[in-house]
């Protein structure tokens, strides 16, 4: 069973949900595809038994020693990536797009298209099973991409181990790498906030899921803050469709169990939250028994 749980904007509590669902007691694959901003590592620490190279595309490199400074190369890019400092022709690596244009009309074939391989890929053990998570180097691309390595990984672990359930932590927003995220898995969980941004981005976020087609549910994070949005929230669910499979009310402890380096079921065993955790994870296996 694959579980992905996204959100339409940050800060709506989705990897907190995800980080209590995977200290329920189960052993589960946990696979982080927030490349752009993973953050599983840092609660769980896990080993790192396997590193993978990401190629995210490439970028261009001048040889200043062939190079003849004829501005040819600055003079056609577009992305005002090449810049003329101090007498000598630069190219920034944060701004080249990787065309190949500059180096087709290089006149002295002074400049040679490298990887972008500083992203990564890892895989290990954590303390309630298995991780998998993808870090996405500053400035690289095709996060989509890295986001399905990720998640074959996942499958195969789960498969190697023997595992039934791999919980996705998908990034923040409507984008390329959501898509990925949420592609052939059993159930989607959308966590929102009652916040007016909040509330506009479940509804982009709903027509997105519901476009790939798959099952989903709605989660109301720190409900009781705001309890005139949240109403509006319910009642935009209820208009479209979408199930609301949970509230749960603000609690500092989320925070503390953060602040120590752990998920709230391990943080606080006996809290009540914990109950609401469980009860959500157990609705959403229900709904995943027969798959879309």
């Amino acid at each position: 069973m694959e579980i992905a749980v996204i959100s339409g904007k940050g800060g709506t509590g989705k990897s907190s949900l995800v980080a209590a669902f995977a200290s329920l007691g189960e052993q589960v694959v946990l696979a982080d595809c927030d490349v752009d901003a993973a953050n599983q590592f840092l609660l769980f620490n896990p080993s790192h038994e396997e590193e993978a190279v990401y190629i995210s595309g490439q970028t261009a490199v001048i040889d200043e020693a062939v190079c003849t400074h004829c501005g040819l190369c600055m003079e056609y890019c577009r992305f005002d990536a090449i810049t003329l400092v101090k007498g000598r022709v630069t190219i920034s690596e944060i701004s080249c797009d990787g065309c190949h244009l500059c180096a087709r009309i290089c006149p002295e074939k002074a400049i040679a298209m490298v990887d972008s391989d500083r992203s990564r890929m890892y895989s290990g053990s954590f303390r309630h099973g298995k991780m998998v998570y993808g870090r996405l180097a500053p400035g690289e691309e095709n996060s989509g991409k890295l986001v399905n390595m990720v998640r074959q990984k996942a499958v195969q672990l789960a498969e190697e181990y023997r595992l039934d359930t791999i919980l996705i932590d998908g990034p923040p927003g409507i984008g390329c790498a959501v898509i990925s995220s949420i592609t052939g898995v059993d159930h989607v969980l959308v966590v929102t906030e009652p916040t007016l941004s909040g509330l506009h981005d479940l509804q982009r976020t709903v027509d997105m899921v519901w476009q790939a087609g798959r099952k989903l549910s709605v989660v109301i994070n720190k409900f009781d803050l705001n309890p005139q949005v949240s109403s509006q929230v319910e009642t935009a669910c209820r208009e479209t469709g979408v199930e609301i499979i949970g509230k749960i009310p603000f609690d500092p402890v989320v925070v503390e169990a953060m602040v120590h380096g752990k998920s709230v079921p391990e943080f606080a065993p006996g809290h009540g939250m914990n109950n609401i955790t469980s009860d959500i994870l157990c609705k959403i296996s229900q709904k995943s028994k027969f798959r879309n």
